[in-house]
């Protein structure tokens, strides 16, 4: 009876993930079947945020960037962290507050160390 009722807790979470699913798929097929197909030479050429394609595409780009978008997507997993425990909060706790309060200043340390080495600098 325990196992019945904790797949009846998430039967939710895997229906919206069906229809999700399903209606990407939908989408991407209806698409391909029900859209225009005409292949013209302008139609085909590369196109690059609304400009001309110019020069050649392995061209090095600065460290800055990617590091940029390393740090981004670290600190973005890191807030993702807080929303269960905002959901959470009354049921934590004191316990939970101070866990938290303990993961901000890790959260922040890091932040605060990134800072200071220039990491988000564009010099």
């Amino acid at each position: 009876m325990q196992e019945q009722s904790v797949f009846s807790q998430y039967l939710p979470i895997l229906i919206q993930g069906v229809v999700a699913v399903g209606f990407v798929l939908f989408a991407v097929i209806a698409s391909a079947l029900l859209g225009p197909k005409r292949k013209t030479k302008h139609k085909l050429e590369t196109f690059e945020s609304g400009l001309e394609a110019v020069g050649n595409a392995r061209m090095p780009f600065s460290i800055k960037y990617f590091l940029t978008a390393i740090l981004f997507v670290l600190f973005d997993v890191e807030v993702i962290f807080m929303y269960p425990w905002a959901v959470n909060f009354k049921e934590l706790g004191m316990q939970g507050f101070v866990s938290m309060l303990v993961f901000l200043g890790v959260f922040l340390m890091g932040f605060f160390y990134i800072v200071k080495k220039g990491a988000l600098n564009w010099e």
